[in-house]
């Protein structure tokens, strides 16, 4: 692996606020606006780097996927 693993901020928090809803609780985040900044500290407390790309693997199958199309319109365009 090249360097440290991240993850899409918003599915560990949707993650995290899940288990607390099924324990009862009513979690919020952030008391108004964007809630950008308050997920990101709760993933840091959690020992996670919040990452704006989000899943590294999901992104290269994004890349994959483009090229793929890239590819076969390069094709087409040639015949």
């Amino acid at each position: 692996m090249n360097g440290p693993e991240t993850y899409n901020p918003w599915s560990i928090v949707n993650l995290v606020f899940s288990q607390l809803a099924s324990e009862g609780l009513h979690p919020v985040l952030g008391e108004a606006g964007d809630p950008g900044a308050p997920a990101a500290e709760l993933l840091r407390a959690l020992g996670i780097q919040p990452a704006a790309e989000g899943s590294r693997q999901a992104a290269e199958q994004t890349r994959q996927q483009l090229a793929d199309i890239r590819a076969a319109f390069s094709e087409a365009s040639v015949q």
